[in-house]
């Protein structure tokens, strides 16, 4: 049985559309194009997959259906493609993927970074805290007991949690392991990454980040189908597969609903919701000049710059914030102990 291929990253989409619309913009067939990739592509999974599209185009079938059968691309994606191809404007709809995949990978990655760095640090945090507890500070109790003297209060406390960690060391290190299964498991596995999802969207520190994101990722979307000539009624439903929040997915509903009922778009979005009133009011006058789709995607630009910025700014409060902590903690450890040990020293003097 043929081994499943995962599928494709932004990043892997939107350089497979960028070269692709670069060729088919040059007059080159897509059977052509598979031919010049497969000679540039170095990865068995890579060959894999444009050879499979290369045979299912050189019998004749389209380009979209070939990209189908890898079983690699996105639903959103290949629809698309496959409009594009329907209206004459296949590279034109490849650029536009290209864009779209590109600036979500850009975004992708600095919410990896936002979460990365500081599980890093709160890592580095607990080990430097370990050490110091499990290790370092033994040896000043033997100091103390070889001056005669007890450790007492806060330090005892220390000695006390310093044991037990030692005592159950191998429980710790499979907390440790699980922590980092489960985080490498929220980035693979759906379930868990559903789950993750469900968690940032109620965590109030990232609950705005995620509705901006969503935001994003909708403008975005309905700014590419609407400018590859896709109907309103159908470009909402094939934005709403890009996006993964419950309260986005909720209001795009509602605007259906009211476009159904009779409600322009921008009164429906308006209705529902969806996005700021000035932004509202931007695609009101989108609406009426025909530039519906340029607007949207100004408004996609804007929740990108907000989202980016959002991201820099966690960054900013949680890097100082967490060299703090772990100072003071750090400097409570040590002069629990180093300050009855100067008295000490200093009566013995």
């Amino acid at each position: 049985m043929k081994k499943k291929q995962k599928m494709l990253t932004s990043s892997e989409i939107a350089s497979f559309c960028d070269q692709t619309a670069l060729l088919i913009q040059s007059g080159i067939l897509p059977v052509e194009c598979m031919d010049i990739l497969l000679s540039d592509t170095h990865t068995k999974e890579g060959k894999e997959i444009l050879q499979t599209v290369r045979d299912v185009c050189g019998v004749g079938e389209p380009f979209s259906e070939g990209l189908a059968r890898t079983g690699v691309f996105p639903d959103y994606c290949l629809h698309l493609i496959s409009l594009g191809e329907e209206s004459g404007n296949l590279d034109t709809c490849l650029r536009s993927l290209s864009e779209y995949y590109t600036k979500d990978d850009n975004i992708r990655s600095g919410i990896r970074s936002a979460v990365s760095y500081p599980l890093i640090m709160i890592g580095m945090m607990f080990a430097v805290i370990y050490v110091l507890v499990s290790r370092v500070l033994p040896i000043f109790n033997q100091v103390f007991s070889e001056l005669g003297s007890e450790i007492s209060g806060f330090a005892a406390s220390l000695m006390s949690i310093g044991s037990t960690l030692n005592r159950y060391s191998y429980v710790l290190l499979i907390l440790i392991g699980g922590a980092i299964l489960f985080y490498f498991a929220s980035l693979k596995i759906p379930f868990f990454k559903n789950a993750c999802r469900r968690f940032l969207n109620w965590l109030p520190l990232t609950r705005d980040f995620n509705e901006k994101y969503a935001c994003q990722r909708f403008a975005s979307g309905m700014a590419m189908t609407m400018s590859s000539g896709i109907d309103t009624y159908s470009s909402l439903d094939m934005a709403a597969n890009l996006v993964d929040n419950p309260k986005m997915q909720e209001r795009i509903k509602s605007c259906k609903d009211q476009i159904k009922a009779g409600s322009t778009l921008p009164e429906a979005l308006a209705g529902a919701h969806i996005f700021s009133n000035l932004h509202s009011r931007m695609i009101a006058i989108g609406f009426r000049s025909g530039n519906i789709d340029a607007v949207m995607q100004g408004i996609a630009d804007s929740y990108e710059q907000e989202t980016d910025k959002k991201i820099q700014s966690i960054i900013a409060v949680l890097e100082p914030t967490l060299v703090i902590i772990l100072s003071i903690i750090v400097g409570m450890i040590l002069l629990s102990f180093i300050l009855p040990l100067m008295g000490i020293m200093s009566s013995i003097g």
